[in-house]
């Protein structure tokens, strides 16, 4: 896949999954909990953007940039993500404005209750998962096959690419 193609494909796979689990990396004391977020948007420049619960401590005794991690995965799709960025707590109205239309009674909402986050995508690992072969039972060594991997199953076979950040956005 030519790198100009990346980013367009990750837009598609990320708003296919649309929710996440988002972890702070950060050392720091006070960092944002473990939870799960449904994107926004992907923009051009390579940004994940999402709303998270506000934490019960002040804002500003957070850092407001951190190192994260996101890993987007859905039952029955055929693939699943793991983003590492930088993430930034976007506290403007400004931007927020800008970033998408929303009513008025919910904008005033998510800034009591959530917090904007960006995170800028670094490195990504986008793995497939295999489609097992389905062996028909109907006969004697069907039946035996099919016996032999209920009680010896494989593991589910995926093929993962990692795609660093130097190429996505060019």
């Amino acid at each position: 896949m030519k790198s100009e193609h990346y980013l367009p494909f990750l837009q598609q796979k990320i708003q296919g999954i649309g929710s996440a689990l988002f972890y702070s990396m950060s050392d720091a004391v006070l960092k944002f909990p473990t939870s799960i977020v449904n994107t926004l948007k992907v923009d051009e420049m390579g940004n994940v953007w999402f709303f998270t619960n506000r934490p019960g401590q002040y804002l500003h005794e957070f850092d407001w940039e951190f190192p994260a991690r996101m890993q987007f995965y859905r039952k029955g799709k055929g693939y699943f993500l793991q983003i590492n960025g930088k993430a930034c707590i976007v506290n403007d109205p400004e931007e927020v404005n800008n970033l998408m239309v929303l009513p008025e009674e919910t904008r005033n909402r998510a800034f009591d209750e959530m917090v904007l986050i960006r995170v800028k995508i670094g490195n990504v690992e986008y793995s497939e998962i295999k489609e097992k072969k389905i062996i028909p039972a109907n006969n004697l060594m069907g039946w035996f096959i099919k016996i032999y991997n209920w009680l010896f199953p494989e593991p589910e076979k995926t093929e993962t690419y990692t795609l660093s950040p130097n190429l996505i956005l060019q």
